[in-house]
């Protein structure tokens, strides 16, 4: 594999031990970089190899329904793994308390993980490696061009990043090792996690219920890549951005807990039948937009609140502060669905309902919630409570560059001036109606809700 999607976090001296993956972002056994380096790191010394996992009781607002569709998957990697003799070991708690434990009362030589941009994994790497004398690396299993070789700064948007990501993907976009059933065992590793004991540890709110909808898994993620190649793919750039038709690849959920690599999915888009627009079309969205937003997240530390919009945009708002709001509604009002927007509603509800909104619909919806509520750092904050709590792949890069994007004019330029969103990007009920059929969209959520 190429070097250069590994990075050192902590450069001490390696130990006898075992070499152990702390999987993280990247739930899955096939196609990850970050668990074919801590094998091959295995194999060339002769070492045995495990995969460790910490769960966290609660995670940045996320709810009961996305711990299940986590743990469901993270039962399939302990199977795929078991069947490579690579033990699994599942661990509740704190990650700087838990892990350091592990790693100390098993003598664990190296530590390899995946790559983080999001702030709070950060800081759980800090505080874990301040307690470890062993070398920590970093692969980053998630972007096909690592992050920090793509750039070594925030870009300004798809149009600086595009070009230097595409100038890196004949290096990079290759296809993967197989893992191999390791043959160097670790004895005395023998354990089955116990997953009862594991949900009964969260403190993620129960009443937001699992979806039925979609399950979870690698192997489910990709028989869902399969189904989209045969029956979305060659529509998608006509049909993508109308609510209305299935047109999207509904891989969002399996991307966000890592059950497939963008990669695996890059290459087989690459080789499928279908018009090379459509190819294009999809492939745009899956690299350098979701590219763009790890590139923002990593390079700027505000990626969650205004301080990360561009001055253009903090010194409209600063102009329009005063500005009267037609309509102001309460976090409560906007989460059970009571504004006087049917559309917004249908939108919330969707999320509410099935964890998942149609990609057009969040910027609509985001955009709103700026238009009725006192300050962008209201809207910036009811955004993300709203996303991270009910959407599967929320707490996610795209996520907050998303919302952003719709607040705060991020990777954006600046618009005709106007009351309330200032210069940012304006959408409206009616410019929705001129693109799709409302009133299907409408009905189509109600449908869901029965």
């Amino acid at each position: 594999m190429n070097r250069k999607r590994v990075r050192i976090l902590n450069d001490a001296t390696e130990k006898k031990g075992p070499v152990v993956y702390w999987m993280s972002r990247d739930q899955r056994v096939e196609d990850n970089w970050a668990l074919v380096y801590a094998q091959k790191r295995a194999l060339s010394a002769h070492k045995p190899l495990g995969v460790v996992f910490c769960l966290v009781p609660e995670f940045l607002n996320a709810a009961f329904r996305q711990y299940a569709f986590m743990l469901e998957g993270l039962r399939e990697v302990c199977e795929r793994l078991s069947k490579k003799d690579i033990p699994f070991f599942l661990r509740t708690g704190t990650v700087e308390n838990v892990l350091a434990d592990f790693i100390h009362s098993r003598e664990i030589g190296v530590l390899v993980t995946d790559f983080e941009p999001l702030r709070i994994k950060r800081d759980w790497k800090r505080a874990l490696q301040n307690r470890l004398d062993i070398p920590v690396y970093e692969v980053d299993a998630r972007n096909i061009v690592p992050c920090w070789h793509a750039s070594d700064k925030q870009e300004y948007g798809a149009y600086t990043i595009r070009p230097k990501i595409h100038r890196h993907l004949g290096e990079f976009l290759d296809d993967f090792p197989k893992i191999i059933r390791h043959p160097h065992r670790w004895e005395g590793s023998e354990e089955k996690p116990y997953w009862q004991k594991a949900t009964a540890s969260l403190r993620a709110k129960k009443t937001i219920p699992p979806v039925d909808w979609i399950q979870s898994g690698e192997g489910l993620a990709r028989a869902a890549l399969e189904r989209f190649i045969k029956n979305g793919l060659r529509s998608y750039p006509a049909a993508r951005n109308d609510p209305t038709r299935n047109a999207q690849s509904n891989l969002s959920p399996y991307l966000h807990f890592g059950h497939i690599s963008s990669q695996r999915i890059a290459l087989q888009i690459g080789r499928a039948d279908a018009a090379q627009e459509a190819k294009e079309a999809f492939l745009e969205e899956l690299i350098v937009r979701r590219e763009l937003s790890d590139n923002f997240c990593f390079y700027n530390p505000h990626y969650d609140s205004t301080a990360c919009f561009p001055e253009w945009a903090r010194e409209s708002f600063r102009l329009h502060e005063e500005d009267k709001r037609e309509h102001l509604y309460t976090l409560d009002q906007f989460e059970n669905a009571c504004t006087h927007d049917p559309l917004w509603n249908a939108a919330q509800k969707e999320m509410v309902i099935r964890g998942k909104m149609h990609g057009y619909m969040r910027m609509y919806w985001a955009k709103k919630i700026l238009e009725w509520t006192e300050s962008a750092d209201q809207a910036m904050e009811y955004a993300i409570f709203l996303n991270d709590r009910y959407e599967l792949d929320g707490r996610e890069t795209n996520g907050y560059a998303g919302i952003a994007w719709s607040l705060g004019g991020i990777h954006d330029r600046a618009w005709f001036d106007r009351p309330v969103f200032g210069k940012v990007r304006y959408m409206s009920y009616n410019g929705c109606r001129k693109k799709f059929d409302v009133d299907a969209y409408i009905r189509q959520v109600e449908e869901f809700n029965k």
